[in-house]
């Protein structure tokens, strides 16, 4: 069937703020279901209250409504445009779907003359109804755990009662798990019967049995009109059941099942699918699978987009989000073509071959006190990819990808050694279990004894344990020693050269020498191309693997290269991808190559489509050497990738490698607490009394000079980690001991804290010569909040024009002084009209694309060409659209910790972002939130 003419005009609802649950995935799929509609001449308006996304911006979309996501909203938007015929809220997770089935309820949609397309409200009904999920699958004869649905306190315990213990609580119509639980006990049963019946918006939980323990395993499948259905990529979680799939570390394809379960899985599935309704569309569907006699039983589907359709996209190449869109207009899957090969049909199955490893990242440490096992309620702020030839390979280069100061699994001095902590964690889950099954092996403690308390399929355990055997030979020689074969070997495992010299005990510089220029074993890069190679590829997607065959041909056109941000955690999300991508559609304006490096498969960055060449590799100093040796870019954009990026500018300026943009030299002196203040004061530029100490006798002795309070600050960290606000002594040192426990040899900062101050801050570009001013913001919260977790407001909202004057000559002298060309975001403190300079960073920051969103600018573009030396800030028409003002609002996920407090401080704990606009300050909105600005302050 083709393209239903009728539609001319859609509506997309976005995801909102990101949250633990619903990250940046939803991003990519509404921008790429946007720019398949509009490929078919279809007018698409589109709805998201987050700023930082790629999909509220111009070029994706017709007309952009920063609006938040309620029916009030979408009356506006049906009022402002009556010819929108038709909506899709398949493109913004449970958020928009939600959204989606309210205005269906108020005979909204009805009201407007307006259809939805891309999903069956009778299909969502079942899927998300687990009583009506639970009769289909028993209709259909796909098994189920044994249970029933209760709707109050008295009909939970008696369906408790009626199945024993343990059992399983889930929440209907919940995000990311919450309101799920696993009960042991029937002492703790109430508690947990209570906090899934508030957590569901029905007050409906499913009660039963529990298959702890069982594997579980997921399958993308795409449908269409008229029944066609392919499976996109199927994905095995490395973790048993018991950890909720966003916090498991899932494989794909999958490696353990034997092809006669997969294909009795898969034609349950393709059952599944079709007994739920006649949608068309992407949809994930999730089993378990005993591992004792390989009985199968369905755990849920979800008709639409999902956190999985985002990962299956980046893991085969095949563009669900796209594919779906077109789907949803009325297109067939046999008449539509592979977007990767431009020859083959849409309606094939993808085949891979190479493996992947997806490893979420976590952020405990923001939350303290938090409860850090692992459960039915997703925990995760971010995940990582790895694309490999083998597994082994996938999983290190997953690990050298999460930042979080490891360079793989193990091989690094960091291993726990503690028996009885290595026990507990592998029978309890928690973000650091994967490392703790490899230093379980390198302890001796036996295979048996880790599958028991794991439920890890034993296949995955060989391989880890096969990597401690390899590192045992690799220990017998030296860096002059070592065969050819055995470091040939070790590299095809995925192991770093900083692993490798580990095991030699030598520099990772003479590691890098001896097997890249000595042996000549080398990266070479390979396209992920949706058919195993079987036709030639269009995109150029690549990842890196050790070989014969190098896919990757290098052009003679001048290019650069752009460092992602890696993994999504707190203090560092979706706003840098932002960047990242329209630093790529700049350089590629101005006639540049654009090579794109980074390995969250969530993000538009990671979209084959963006850049001219995308490479999924780790944002990590030898994978990116590797492909600079190769492709010889002019130079190198680090100040778009938050501090991943950043972090690797030392490295490159060391090598040689041209940072476009500001100067390493600068990077570093503003993140240089004390260098940084030197210049100040150099400048005549006001800042809180100060000095920089290195341990607890020097802190001791400084507090005396200063005075308290005192705003503890460590150098080079993101999102205020390890910053706290401290009032005598006692507090000081414990303090500081456990800044230089986490972060040894740092330099620290201690401020004298303005007590009671008004926090401001203001985002640049600069060309070396010229400072424009794009956004001055006042924050509601008081000074000693997080700029990340503070409301503000764009423009201040009562800061005089005396105040005003000396922030604007404070950032033009900072801005010049750092010789800053591109972006820069500089904090400020005022107190009884006097403004001090709290911190500067040349790059682009959280706020850039709340502001270009606010004055309808397109700032990065324009900074990106600074950079490149292409353009002057003089060059530019500058034209904000100002109109009443822009409150950032932060969002934060504390229901998914519910023991921890809600106070904030100096370190950033918001998960996420949305933007609000106000004609006036007598705004009931603004009003209330100036109300409660010292509610949450804390130290």
């Amino acid at each position: 069937m083709p393209k239903d003419s009728s539609i001319k005009h859609v509506l997309i609802i976005g995801s909102g703020p990101i949250v633990i649950g619903q990250a940046c995935e939803f991003d990519y799929s509404g921008s790429q279901a946007s720019r398949s509609l509009r490929e078919e001449g279809i007018i698409v308006t589109l709805i998201n209250s987050n700023p930082a996304t790629i999909m509220t911006d111009p070029v994706t979309a017709d007309n952009v409504y920063l609006l938040p996501l309620e029916k009030k909203s979408i009356k506006k938007i049906l009022t402002d445009h009556p010819d929108i015929d038709t909506v899709l809220p398949t493109m913004g997770g449970q958020t928009a779907l939600n959204l989606a089935i309210d205005c269906e309820k108020a005979g909204i949609w009805k009201n407007f003359g307006v259809r939805m397309i891309g999903v069956d409200i009778d299909a969502i009904d079942t899927a998300e109804n687990r009583e009506k999920f639970k009769a289909l699958m028993e209709k259909i004869g796909v098994g189920v755990c044994k249970g029933a649905t209760a709707t109050s306190f008295l009909q939970g315990k008696e369906i408790a009662q009626e199945i024993g213990f343990p059992l399983i609580i889930r929440a209907s119509y919940t995000l990311g798990g919450a309101g799920g639980a696993f009960v042991e006990k029937e002492e703790d049963f109430e508690k947990l019967l209570s906090a899934g019946l508030q957590a569901s918006p029905v007050h409906e939980v499913l009660i039963e049995q529990s298959i702890l323990g069982w594997k579980e395993y997921e399958l993308e499948v795409m449908r269409d009109n008229i029944g066609n259905m392919i499976v996109i990529c199927s994905i095995e979680n490395f973790d048993p059941m018991g950890v909720h799939t966003g916090d498991s570390i899932t494989v794909a394809p999958i490696q353990t099942l034997p092809d006669t379960v997969y294909q009795r899985m898969r034609n349950y599935a393709i059952t599944m699918m079709n007994s739920i309704g006649n949608f068309a569309g992407g949809c994930n569907v999730q089993f378990a699978v005993s591992p004792d006699n390989q009985e199968i039983i369905g755990i849920e589907i979800n008709p639409r987009v999902s956190r999985s359709s985002a990962l299956a996209s980046k893991a085969t190449g095949y563009p669900i989000a796209k594919v779906a869109a077109k789907l949803a207009i009325g297109y067939n899957l046999d008449e539509l073509p592979n977007s990767i090969t431009g020859t083959t049909s849409a309606y094939f199955e993808p085949s891979i071959d190479y493996v992947i490893v997806k490893i979420p990242r976590w952020n405990f440490d923001k939350f303290k006190g938090s409860d850090r096992r692992l459960g039915l309620s997703m925990k995760a702020v971010g995940e990582v990819m790895g694309i490999g030839r083998n597994f082994q390979e996938a999983l290190q280069k997953a690990c050298q990808s999460l930042e979080i100061k490891r360079n793989g699994l193990g091989a690094d001095g960091k291993e726990l050694r503690d028996q009885a902590q290595i026990l507990y964690s592998l029978a309890n889950p928690s973000w650091n279990r994967l490392f703790h099954v490899y230093d379980a092996f390198k302890l001796g403690i036996s295979f048996r004894t880790i599958q028991d308390l794991t439920k890890i399929d034993k296949w995955f355990l060989k391989q880890i344990e096969e990597l401690i055997h390899l590192e045992g030979e690799i220990e017998k020689y030296e860096i002059d020693t070592i065969p050819l074969e055995l470091m040939d070997l070790a590299k095809k495992k995925g192991y770093a050269d900083r692993q490798i010299a580990h095991l030699l005990g030598c520099l990772e510089s003479e590691v890098f020498t001896k097997r890249y220029e000595e042996m000549g074993i080398k990266r070479v890069y390979k396209l992920v191309d949706t058919c195993a190679a079987e036709f030639e590829a269009q995109t150029p997607y690549y990842y890196s693997s050790f070989g014969e065959e190098n896919e990757s041909v290098r052009s003679d056109k001048k290019k650069v290269v752009v460092l992602g941000s890696g993994p999504n955690r707190v203090g560092q999300g979706i706003e840098f991808d932002y960047s990242c991508v329209h630093g790529v559609l700049a350089a590629k304006e101005l006639g540049y190559e654009t090579i794109m490096i980074n390995c969250n498969p969530e993000t538009v960055s990671t979209d084959p489509d963006v850049a001219d060449k995308l490479y999924f590799e780790p944002v990590f100093w030898e994978h990116i050497y590797e492909i600079i040796l190769h492709e010889k870019p002019e130079g190198v954009i680090v100040q778009l990738g938050g501090q991943t990026a950043l972090k690797l500018a030392e490295k490159l300026d060391k090598y040689g490698i041209k940072i476009i943009g500001t100067s390493f030299e600068a990077l570093d002196l503003a993140e240089d607490r004390g260098l940084f203040s030197t210049l100040l004061k150099e400048n005549n530029v006001p800042y809180p009394e100060f000095g920089t100490i290195h341990n607890t006798d020097e802190a001791l002795e400084l507090c005396k000079t200063i005075g308290f309070p005192l705003l503890v600050r460590p150098s080079y960290v993101l999102g205020g980690q390890g910053m706290k606000i401290v009032i005598n002594e006692k507090e000081l040192e414990e303090h500081v001991v456990n800044v230089l426990k986490d972060i040894p040899n740092n330099e620290i900062l201690l401020d004298h804290f303005l007590e009671g101050a008004i926090e401001a801050e203001a985002d640049a570009i600069c060309d070396g010569e010229n400072v424009y001013i794009i956004g001055i913001m006042q924050h509601i919260e008081p000074a000693g909040i997080h700029s990340g977790d503070s409301y503000a407001v764009l423009p201040p909202y009562n800061l005089g024009d005396l105040v005003i004057r000396q922030i604007e000559t404070y950032t033009e002298k900072i801005a010049l002084a750092l010789k800053t060309v591109g972006l820069i975001n500089i904090q400020f403190a005022i107190k009884n009209d006097k403004v001090y300079v709290i911190e500067a960073n040349p790059r682009a920051s959280r706020t850039v694309p709340f502001i270009c969103k606010a004055y309808q600018e397109p700032y990065v573009n324009y900074a990106t060409k600074v950079m490149l030396g292409e353009k002057k800030v003089t060059d530019f028409e500058f034209k904000p659209t100002k109109k009443g003002y822009a409150i950032k609002e932060p969002v934060f996920s504390f229901h998914k910790f519910p023991n921890v407090n809600k106070e904030l401080g100096p370190e950033m704990k918001s998960t996420g972002e949305a933007i609000y606009f106000i004609d006036d300050l007598m705004d009931d909105y603004f009003l209330k939130i100036y109300s409660e600005r010292n509610l949450y302050l804390s130290r």
